[in-house]
């Protein structure tokens, strides 16, 4: 099958901007977290990203992402003038404070002898980038760049001189899809070697979660290190030999009851009367365990064989509860009192204490929504003719044999 061409007007590049820079972030907070300064990390407010210290913006960061390789910053480059104007501008109306240090992330390359390439921490020399910059706003007829080369006109010579001392470019920076290497760099130690990929994944899910509620809040204050850090310490207890994440996007989902109505492990909570919410409960703890399970799986953090065998370990423990409540009914309980003590099971399934999947892992949702799915295939059930009266209410299609 053939894709489809993006449009000139796709919005690709932008969102990919978008997440570069946002992933960008998150890489810079996690450098800056061992340096012991406490870390406040803002997006889009002064500018793309801001780190600072006691309120006090130090480092004001803004990146460029390209998606052609071989993109170029040179002198009358628009890249560059939109953000020395943004820089001139929010110090002139003390957005953005005089002693702030702004580096230009860019992911394309700056040419030898051009001001940006003067602006990069090796070879570095101020006055030859000033003196370049100086010449291209007094010559060049860009139109798109007019209103920057005005305000860097608006600079006396002291002024200049202090934005190109306070200037770092960082050309050929990690496109967004390389960043994941350093990433991985930066969190290497945090977890074993295997378990590094779905360490990153929680890490990175949170903090997009978390920018998006900063970004959706005209009035929210930065994002604290120290959030980082809990959130990063939190992922890292859950990841391990012996340890299993539970991940609150599967855990906070809102689960649509109505594609679950005609499953089995519904009609066996219908069979012995149970209300309505509490089937919403069971239904939730459906998905968590399903969705968390399925996680599990696809990342290869279960042991081969681990999850039948936890599967064995609930169905016995059901079994034994179920055989005895066959044995206190007898072979000629009425349908109230079969389905009485079938209410008294499943009360033991909502709220009893069950084996876990690994020591650490004490989320109920897992046992109770693995119990829906064993029910789901029949080899658990609560009515003490579950399977024979099920059979008799459902398709083949619906029952697994």
């Amino acid at each position: 099958m053939t894709g489809h061409k993006r449009g000139q007007y796709s919005a690709a590049p932008s969102a990919l901007g978008y997440f570069y820079q946002c992933r960008f972030a998150l890489l810079e907070a996690l450098r800056r977290l061992p340096e012991g300064e406490r870390v406040c990390i803002s997006i889009e407010t002064l500018d793309d990203v801001v780190f600072e210290t006691q309120g006090s913006a130090v480092d004001v960061l803004q990146t460029k992402h390209h998606i052609n390789d071989h993109a170029t910053l040179t002198d009358a480059s628009p890249d560059l003038w939109k953000t020395l104007r943004i820089w001139i501008e929010g110090q002139a109306d003390e957005t953005i404070p005089k002693d702030a240090q702004f580096f230009m992330v860019t992911t394309a390359l700056c040419p030898e002898g051009t001001a940006a390439g003067y602006l990069r921490p090796e070879g570095r020399d101020e006055k030859k980038a000033l003196e370049r910059l100086a010449s291209t706003a007094s010559t060049s007829t860009s139109g798109t760049n007019a209103s920057a080369y005005q305000a860097f006109a608006s600079l006396d010579s002291s002024g200049r001189s202090r934005l190109m001392n306070a200037v770092m470019v960082l050309d050929g920076s990690p496109s967004i899809g390389n960043l994941d290497d350093r990433l991985r760099q930066a969190v290497f130690f945090a977890v074993e070697r295997q378990f590094l990929d779905s360490y990153i994944q929680r890490l990175e899910g949170w903090w997009y979660r978390r920018v998006v509620g900063h970004l959706s809040d005209s009035t929210a204050a930065p994002i604290l290190g120290e959030e980082l850090e809990a959130e990063a310490s939190r992922i890292r207890a859950q990841i391990g030999e012996d340890r299993l994440p539970i991940d609150d996007d599967i855990m906070r989902a809102t689960v649509d009851a109505s594609g679950y109505m005609d499953r089995p492990f519904v009609e066996q909570l219908n069979l012995i009367g149970v209300n309505q919410n509490r089937m919403l409960h069971a239904i939730r703890s459906y998905y968590r365990a399903f969705e968390q399970r399925s996680r599990w799986m696809r990342e290869d953090l279960l042991y081969v064989g681990e999850l039948g065998r936890y599967e064995e370990r609930l169905v016995e423990e059901w079994d034994l509860l179920f055989q005895q409540m066959r044995d206190d009914l007898g072979d000629a309980a009425a349908e109230e009192e079969m389905t009485r003590a079938a209410q008294n099971l499943y009360k033991w399934v909502e709220t009893g204490a069950h084996h876990l999947i690994r020591p650490t892992v004490t989320e109920p949702a897992i046992a109770r929504g693995t119990y829906q799915i064993l029910a789901d295939d029949l080899r658990v059930g609560w009515h003490a003719e579950f399977h024979d009266r099920l059979q008799g209410l459902l398709s083949d299609a619906e029952v697994s044999p």
